[in-house]
């Protein structure tokens, strides 16, 4: 049974790039491009609900009133290095968004995350916070990610990524029931090395062409 805090962005062009982007032989280039493609999807879904006003503006023909966004510019939090992939996607529509950046890595003897970089705007507690990471896997550092931001102040989180495995969003909603997650597909399990199966990789090493 679905989580009530997931949500799976099901539509057929979201669906269509990620298969793709499964393929083995599709190239970096490929990837990131179909990433940003996707990215621009999900971004649709997770801002669905923005609040708007009304603000005065006059067009070529008359004056008028027109929604606009309300309250703070939102923060988009990318959870380094993989999260930048969607990050930038997220940016094509909202640009003039505040960015952090969180850097965790796995350890490979514990599997728990660990930070070596931090970076936020100032206020989170008065915006809407946006992390991405395109896998939700063991969810070690989403979890640890949105820890931090608790810590830092953030109250509105909410969590996007590109693929997520059941044993990620239990994990994950244990640690914070309050925080929605948005992804393109849940897959079927974690294989003993903790991937996504049949997931896509290690995307960041796909985006960046890496090993």
């Amino acid at each position: 049974m679905q989580a009530a805090n997931v949500t799976v962005v099901d539509h057929p062009l979201v669906q269509h790039k990620l298969t793709l982007m499964r393929r083995i032989e599709s190239s970096s280039s490929t990837f990131r491009t179909l990433l940003r493609e996707i990215s621009h999807l999900l971004a649709y879904e997770v801002t669905r609900d923005l609040p708007l006003k009304q603000v005065e503006i006059e067009t070529p023909l008359v004056k008028t009133k027109a929604p606009a966004l309300a309250g703070k510019k939102l923060c988009l939090v990318s959870i380094l290095r993989a999260g930048n992939g969607l990050l930038e996607g997220i940016l094509d529509l909202i640009p003039s968004a505040r960015v952090g950046h969180i850097g965790l890595f796995r350890d490979p003897k514990t599997l728990q995350a660990v930070e070596y970089y931090y970076k936020m705007p100032s206020d989170l507690g008065n915006r809407l916070v946006i992390v991405v990471d395109p896998m939700l896997a063991t969810a070690n550092s989403s979890v640890a990610a949105v820890t931090r931001l608790k810590e830092g102040g953030a109250k509105n989180i909410r969590f996007v990524c590109l693929l997520a495995a059941p044993e990620g969003i239990e994990a994950f909603s244990k640690a914070h029931p309050d925080v929605a997650i948005f992804t393109a597909a849940i897959d079927d399990h974690l294989n003993e090395h903790s991937y996504i199966v049949p997931g896509l990789g290690d995307a960041g090493d796909r985006i960046y062409g890496t090993k």
